[in-house]
């Protein structure tokens, strides 16, 4: 199991949601003169991923490299084999991740987009408009997405493009003497610069080298915790570590708090219903976001470690699919994701064990099947869930 090695001297910029985000991502494209390599899961059909397609397209046409890995699940066949169809006609080069599960159950679940070596971008937030829903790209939400991502410069953009590179070449027809070769290139450490701001990591999840590694990062920096915990999640499933993680932590006296997205899947509600018990009676406090679809994957501890990131606290992305997070060791970047979980917050619900006693039994039953179920699902699909 691989440690969390921090890169000194980086510029790490927090995006709330698709309307910053995208502007940014669109200008690094349009500014590009070499490489681009371009990760998503998903990868929609509407005005907002056509806007990234058509500067994907004009970067081509100008002579750039461009590289784009949409996953196959994520993006559904159809759209999978349309974009395939435009980016060859213009020399993008394009792959599908795992189509047909033909590699397993593992999805390609990263948001990842590096120009020039220079820029990179890293978060939650797919090609996609964030006032449609993601399953139902005509429902609209009731309000934009809540998502975050990090635009990096600085050392860190080097091993972000390796990962991404890395991935394209895996995502393709490889050897197994190069697939070999691949994984001991991978094992190689990005070499620290010093002790200076803003130093910061990036942290993936595989089924090779890298199983445990972001699940790792949020229990050391859990376990650390001495004032608080902020932590938001779309789901939360997380493996019995993870949750006595946070009892524990609450239980020595940090403010923790969890907040959920709810009402996208209601097996997924009931799931992380069932642990309210155990966390309510630790005294972590937990916020039920309903304002619209929650789909941030972010965490901050005390006043200097933040991440954000694709991998959901559940299941799936701590044990399963592919994911990526930038972890960063700086105050005043803490601060202002702090600033903007405690707005979503506010904005949210919260949970106290009153709730659960006014729930039926009926109900409750209902919860602890759910997560019973899933518990079973997981052990079949994934290794070290509990």
């Amino acid at each position: 199991m691989r440690t969390v090695t921090y890169v000194a001297n980086n510029d790490v910029t927090l995006l709330e949601s698709g309307s910053t985000y995208f502007p940014a991502l669109l200008a690094a494209i349009d500014a590009a003169q070499h490489e681009i390599l371009y990760e998503t899961y998903i990868y929609a059909e509407d005005a907002t991923a056509r806007a990234v397609t058509d500067a994907l397209i004009r970067a081509a046409k100008r002579g750039v490299k461009v590289r784009v890995l949409a996953d196959w699940f994520g993006t559904g066949n159809r759209t999978a084999c349309r974009l395939k169809a435009e980016f060859c006609a213009v020399c993008v080069h394009y792959r599908t991740f795992n189509p047909w599960f033909r590699r397993g159950a593992a999805r390609s679940h990263r948001k990842i987009a590096v120009m020039d070596r220079q820029v990179a971008f890293v978060g939650g937030i797919n090609t996609n408009d964030d006032n449609l829903h993601d399953y139902e790209p005509h429902a609209p939400l009731p309000a934009p997405r809540w998502d975050f991502a990090v635009c990096v410069r600085g050392p860190l953009v080097t091993e972000i493009h390796r990962e991404a590179q890395a991935q394209w070449t895996r995502a393709g027809h490889l050897p197994l003497v190069r697939r070999i070769n691949l994984f001991r290139e991978m094992r190689k450490q990005p070499a620290a610069l010093g002790d200076h701001p803003m130093r910061a990591a990036f942290v993936v999840r595989d089924n090779l080298r890298n199983r445990r590694t972001i699940q790792r990062a949020y229990l050391q920096a859990i376990g650390r915790a001495r004032k608080r915990v902020l932590m938001a999640t779309p789901y939360f499933a997380p493996g019995r570590r993870f949750r006595e993680a946070l009892c524990q932590a609450a239980r020595r006296g940090v403010d923790v708090w969890l907040m959920i997205g709810v009402g996208e899947f209601r097996m997924q509600d009931a799931v992380a219903s069932s642990f309210y018990p155990q966390l309510l009676a630790a005294g972590v406090r937990i916020v039920e976001y309903r304002k619209t679809q929650l789909h941030a994957k972010v965490a901050v501890v005390d006043d200097n470690w933040a991440t954000v990131g694709s991998s959901n606290c559940d299941g799936l992305s701590l044990f399963v699919n592919q994911e990526a997070n930038v972890v960063v060791r700086d105050a005043q970047f803490a601060g202002s994701l702090a600033r903007q979980i405690e707005r979503g917050i506010a904005d949210g619900v919260q949970v106290c064990m009153d709730d659960l006693r006014q729930l039926g039994w009926v109900r409750r039953c209902g919860h602890e099947m759910a997560y019973f179920l899933y518990k079973m699902t997981m052990r079949v699909v994934a290794i070290g869930y509990a």
